[in-house]
Order: C-alpha cells, then sequence, then structure tokens
C-alpha cells in the first residue's frame, strides 16, 4: 500500500513541476515575442491547393536556383517526395547554390545516416528550437510550425504543405489532401527571407546576411502583409479580423481549438447576423483532436453557424475570409497551440478577385463536406463524450 501511494505521490508531483514548467516557459516566450508590424506589399501571387502541383512548382523553382535556396519545414519525411527534395537540393548544393535547411527537431523524419548524406552533399541542416533548460517540458512543446521556401530571394513560398507522401495524397487512411500554400514572387519575398534568416541564427546562433539574400523585387498586383508570430499577437490578429467583418466569415482549419476569447467572438459575430461557415476534416489525424473540437459546437451550432465536416480525404487548409474582401492563409491553425505555443507565420492578402479563388476551392469543399446538424450533434456517442473531457483538459497541447 505504502508503495503504492509513494508512486502516486511521484506522479502528481511530476505532474505539478511539469505544469509549472509549462507556465512559466510560456510567460518568458511571451515576455520576449516580438509584435511584427510589416508594411504592405504588391507581389505576384499563385494559390496551390494541391501536394501534387505545389511541390512539382517549388521543386521547378529550386532547379533554376544559382544563389541560395532557403527551406524551413515542420515535418520532412524521408519518403518519396522528401528524397526528391533532398536529390534536387544536392544536386544545386554540387552547382555551387547555397542550400539551408531548417527543420522541426520533433516533426523531422530523416535518420543519422540521411543527413549525414546531405550534409556530405553540401547541404547545411539545422534543427529548430532544441530543448533547453530551465523549463525542458516547455521547450519540448514549443514547435516552429512554420513552412518556408525562399529561392535567390526573388521567390517564396508559404502554407500548409510539409514534406511528406501524405500531403500528395498518397496515404490510404487520409486518401485526397486539401491543403493551401501560397507561391509569391516579387515583393513580399524579403518578409519571408527576413524570417527564415531570424530563426536560421537562432538555430544556428550564427549571423548570415548577405546582400544576394535580398536583391531588388519586382512589383505586382497583389497587396499582401506577411506577418510571423512567436507564440504571442496571433489571437489578437484573430480577433481584429472578426471584429472587422460586416457579412461574412469563412474558416476553413484542421483543428478547431479556439479558447474562450475567440470562441466569444465569433459567438457575438453570428449574434450581430454575420454569416459565418466553418470547415474542418471530419477525421482526425492525431487522437483526441477531432473531440478537443466538439465541446465548443453546441453553442456555434444554436447561434446558427454552418460547420462542415471535409470527408473526400483530408483537409489542411488554414484560412480565413473576411467578407470575401481579404484573407488570411499560412501555417497557423486556429487553436490554442498556434495561438500560445507554436512560432507561425500567415500571409494577409486584401486582392479581391484572389479572395474569390480562395473562397470557390473553400465552397467546392464544402460541397464535399457533411454539415453537422445540432440533432447530430447531441445524437453523438457516450465513448465520443467521453473522449472530449479527456481532450478537454489537454487542449492546450494538442
Amino acid at each position: 500500500m505504502n508503495g503504492w501511494l509513494i508512486a502516486l505521490f511521484i506522479i502528481v508531483a511530476l505532474i505539478i513541476l511539469m505544469r509549472i514548467d509549462f507556465l512559466l516557459g510560456l510567460r518568458k516566450q511571451k515576455k520576449e515575442a516580438t509584435r511584427h508590424v510589416q508594411e504592405t506589399r504588391y507581389g505576384d501571387v499563385m494559390l496551390l491547393t494541391e501536394g501534387e502541383e505545389c511541390f512539382k512548382q517549388m521543386l521547378h523553382d529550386m532547379k533554376e536556383a544559382t544563389d541560395h535556396i532557403h527551406i524551413l519545414f515542420y515535418i520532412f519525411r524521408d519518403d518519396h517526395i522528401g528524397k526528391k527534395v533532398l536529390s534536387t537540393l544536392a544536386l544545386k548544393a554540387k552547382q555551387g547554390v547555397t542550400v539551408r535547411l531548417l527543420v522541426d527537431r520533433f516533426g523531422c523524419k530523416l535518420s543519422r545516416h540521411v543527413k549525414r548524406k546531405y550534409k556530405k552533399a553540401g547541404i547545411s541542416i539545422a534543427y529548430s528550437h532544441p530543448p533547453s533548460f530551465p523549463y525542458l517540458f516547455f521547450t519540448i512543446n514549443r514547435r516552429n510550425h512554420r513552412k518556408l521556401t525562399i529561392i535567390d530571394g526573388t521567390v517564396g513560398y508559404v502554407g500548409g504543405f510539409n514534406v511528406g507522401d501524405e500531403y500528395l495524397g498518397r496515404d490510404p487512411s487520409f486518401g485526397f489532401w486539401r491543403d493551401f500554400h501560397l507561391r509569391i514572387a516579387g515583393e513580399g519575398v524579403q518578409d519571408l527571407q527576413e524570417q527564415f534568416l531570424e530563426d536560421w541564427q537562432t538555430a544556428k546562433q550564427t549571423y548570415i546576411k548577405k546582400e544576394s539574400h535580398y536583391p531588388r523585387l519586382t512589383k505586382g498586383e497583389v497587396p499582401l502583409r506577411i506577418l510571423p508570430t512567436d507564440g504571442s499577437y496571433l489571437e489578437e490578429m484573430f480577433v481584429d479580423l472578426i471584429r472587422q467583418a460586416k457579412s461574412s466569415i469563412v474558416i476553413g482549419t484542421p483543428y478547431y481549438i479556439p479558447g474562450k476569447l475567440l470562441q466569444k467572438e465569433l459567438l457575438n459575430a453570428a449574434k450581430r447576423g454575420i454569416n459565418i461557415r466553418i470547415v474542418l476534416p471530419k477525421k482526425g489525424d492525431h487522437p483526441l483532436v477531432r473531440e478537443a473540437a466538439y465541446p465548443y459546437f453546441e453553442r456555434l451550432l444554436k447561434e446558427g453557424v454552418s460547420i462542415y465536416q471535409y470527408y473526400r480525404g483530408f483537409f489542411h487548409a488554414k484560412c480565413i475570409i473576411i467578407d470575401e474582401q481579404m484573407c488570411d492563409i499560412g501555417t497557423a491553425n486556429f487553436d490554442k497551440r498556434s495561438f500560445h505555443l507554436n512560432h507561425e507565420i500567415n500571409c494577409l492578402i486584401y486582392e479581391k478577385a484572389f479572395v474569390q479563388k480562395v473562397l470557390h476551392t473553400l465552397e467546392y469543399d464544402m460541397q464535399r463536406s457533411e454539415r453537422l446538424t445540432l440533432k447530430a450533434y447531441e445524437k453523438r456517442p457516450f465513448i465520443h463524450r467521453s473522449k472530449e473531457k479527456i481532450a478537454t483538459l489537454v487542449s492546450g497541447l494538442l
């Protein structure tokens, strides 16, 4: 009996210590976070919604590189597309192009052998945000969730795709994979470059800024702003966007765990007559993330919010459209982890024709979704409700 009590005491003590570690680390990150106020740029922007087309375009641009290729991904797998990207990077490195690859330590799925092989081929590889003391549990949970590619400082990519075969729809457990990625040419790329270089310096503790990283950029047709966040200020930006809405809000996200503040703002918007539609995947790709969303649904449904659960494959796009006039596309999910923990980067676009392309894609996906009704919500099984309780307890880490 005494042994059980001692074990229970140790478990409780560890949970308390991890909780303290996490809260203190979170407070430190918020204190050190930078509020980025980027100016409006005018670039040429392409919307990429399928993995095959995204990586085909990206690899084509990489092959055209003459000075440098800078890449940051949260997930990078050693599978078919991963090998294709690495082989292209190795070829460019052999041609004298500087190649830097920055990955998240927990999201990267490259073996030591593979990393050694490609380092020997001339690719510089580094890890974002290594775990560190004094807040070890917090830093283990923090992620650099940005996905960036910058080629010669003139072409940049940002969005939801990672490097893995599932993102090309090749994982049968998910099937077709819907995501949003942006290809930006000309103005705006300098802001993606700035963030990559900052993240590289944090990871490697070396300053690498060169004149060739910031070439003269042409002005395009699409007004945009690049907004990086470091676990702070993203929630405030989304609150502002929701409050600005006059007629409609469309949200696309793989995970809906907004927390009290954003949930309240959406409910207020619904009460003032704003047409709100939310697109989510019907099937979760991680344990409990689907169940963590359900406690928020009842109030939304009662206020007339339309919730669509995408069933064609997996829905991973991160997007907000306000009044069909502007949209936000980037790496941030509509969840507490992206708002308060992860390092993210988003792009606000203010060109109506482009916003219409995004909206048409989302409406196409709504037609391949099941609309959740209040009646169906109330009939969910007991096991689902039980999982919701557990998911709510750990929702900030999902």
